[in-house]
């Protein structure tokens, strides 16, 4: 599973121009899911999503993890981000899961963030959607959890 987590003072997803999720201050998550990834990849981006610290404290340094702030998350489906490109001109998009199973796993982190008491919005699964954000900092993490980056 591909992560790119953004740190926003707001976020806003539009498919066949309808508004499919909004947000406040928090994080605009992109989400990548491969064929291999499991429940237990489900748990771990709910995790690194709601935990990691990233919002700044009273000293503004980033000490502050979503829960603590309170912030909420936009997440986005995004399959390009298994997107390989090293070879030729146009990227090759077999790294990523296939629809149903990529939706469920998707599906479940949106739920795993809601257990834990975050409002979490999302884009529309398999849609083409515009995507827009205000990038507080700018803040920009990559996570994968092969760890390939």
């Amino acid at each position: 599973m591909r992560l790119v987590i953004q740190r926003v003072s707001r976020g806003k997803v539009t498919a066949s121009d309808r508004v499919t999720g909004a947000i406040g201050e928090g994080s605009v998550v992109l989400i990548g899911i491969s064929p291999e990834d499991t429940t237990s990849e489900v748990a771990w981006a709910a995790s690194k999503i709601a935990n990691l610290r990233i919002f700044e404290d009273d000293d503004g340094k980033m000490n502050v993890s979503l829960v603590e702030k309170g912030g909420e998350v936009l997440l986005v489906s995004q399959f390009t981000l298994y997107g390989d490109a090293r070879k030729g001109r146009r990227p090759s998009f077999i790294g990523a899961a296939r629809g149903e199973e990529a939706k469920a796993l998707y599906e479940a982190v949106a739920a795993a963030l809601r257990s834990e008491g975050i409002n979490c919005a999302t884009g529309e699964f398999g849609a083409s959607m515009d995507v827009e954000l205000v990038n507080a900092g700018p803040v920009t993490i990559l996570l994968d959890s092969e760890k390939t980056f």
